[in-house]
């Protein structure tokens, strides 16, 4: 791992035969308190971490220790007060003291992978070798994050993502029919209630069917039971790790340590690991059938009622349409943009992408009603 490359190992610039310009002492200042405000967020996410994840935030807090050692080491009587962090480091900080989640790693992770070490003359090969291996050691524990919330997060987005977008494509198509506005708003808790009971049963139904059928795919412990039963010149065991996906070598092996028979030194590996309990969830990743319907049906009624909520407050027309508008733009910004987070993206592009999206799906239902009021009219 990074904490075992030291930027002694390196060249460093040297910069006895000139004095370093102003630029540099600027530029190495901002280094000197990014890598302080990162060597504290990586702390303060060991803290809420247990084990092998508290060793591995703890030795990058390490990494960046040295990396601030090289910067003052440079700045020498320059250093001066410490300044303040950049605003992304400082929100970083304050996500890492104040919630500890998969968040504030997968904006490490972005904030590694953005390090300008590599192109900066001043900084080590090392240094920038680290940065780079930390992207990658950051990207693997938000990875762990992201598999345990995955199942029920994605019902979350879908849900609200499928709210806002559903309803406020509904809304739209209904002001434009020429309908009244209590219509309107009828209308959108009919299709909040309706929409919000359909992603809650589909999205029981299609995690509980996964699990069921991941689980068909997991070997029993029937070869356990009948291995000493069978017959040694029909054997019938070596099949089934044969069609496990097993070598021959391999499921030579297994068959005669099932059948007692091992008594050579032979290749260790060639040992399946003991299979997992039966009480560890093989399956961490799919999420619950009940906790994915619970929250698509809680964030698409969250994503839903946004639509309506001018109109539950009393405006009608074209401002409720508006404000209906903007309030959706908004969430579908947020919604995109934590998505971005997660996937180690940038939250903006992403933002604007279900932005878009979503606008345009209402714009579109918005037309197809005029079309259908000027008809039926």
């Amino acid at each position: 791992m990074s904490q075992h490359a030291h930027p002694s190992h390196h060249h460093t610039p040297a910069l006895d035969e000139a004095q370093p310009t102003p630029s540099d002492i600027r530029r190495w200042r901002q280094y000197l308190a990014d890598e302080r405000a990162e060597a504290a967020v990586y702390r303060d996410l060991a803290q809420n971490r247990q084990g092998e994840e508290r060793d591995i935030l703890l030795a990058l807090a390490e990494a960046e220790g040295r990396h601030e050692e090289h910067w003052l080491r440079l700045l020498g009587e320059h250093a001066g007060k410490p300044r303040p962090a950049s605003l992304r480091s400082q929100l970083l900080g304050f996500l890492a003291r104040h919630f500890g989640s998969v968040f504030v790693l997968a904006l490490a992770q972005r904030a590694e992978g953005r390090s300008p070490y590599a192109k900066d003359p001043n900084a080590t090969e090392a240094m920038a070798a680290d940065e780079q291996i930390h992207e990658e050691v950051v990207r693997g524990l938000a990875t762990r994050g992201r598999n345990r919330l995955a199942g029920t997060f994605r019902a979350a987005v879908f849900g609200a993502n499928d709210g806002l977008v559903s309803n406020l494509s509904l809304v739209m198509g209904m002001a434009a029919s020429g309908v009244a506005s209590s219509v309107v708003l009828l209308s959108g808790i009919a299709g909040l209630l309706a929409g919000a009971m359909s992603m809650g049963a589909g999205e029981f139904i299609s995690v509980r069917s996964q699990r069921e059928l991941l689980a068909a795919t997991r070997p029993t412990q029937v070869t356990l039971a009948a291995a000493p039963k069978l017959d040694l010149e029909h054997n019938e065991l070596l099949l089934v790790y044969l069609a496990r996906g097993m070598s021959q070598e391999a499921a030579q092996h297994r068959v005669a340590e099932r059948m007692g028979l091992l008594s050579c030194d032979c290749d260790p590996s060639l040992s399946l690991h003991p299979e997992l309990p039966d009480d560890e969830d093989q399956h961490e990743a799919v999420g619950t059938a009940w906790g994915a319907a619970l929250s698509s049906f809680c964030f698409f009624a969250s994503g839903a009622i946004v639509p309506i909520l001018p109109f539950l407050f009393g405006l009608t027309g074209v401002p409720a349409l508006v404000v209906a508008g903007v309030l959706v733009g908004v969430a579908l910004l947020a919604t995109g943009g934590i998505v971005g987070l997660l996937s180690g993206t940038s939250p903006l592009t992403r933002g604007l992408r279900q932005l878009a999206i979503g606008l345009g799906a209402a714009a579109v239902t918005y037309l197809l009603g005029l079309v259908f009021g000027t008809v039926v009219g």
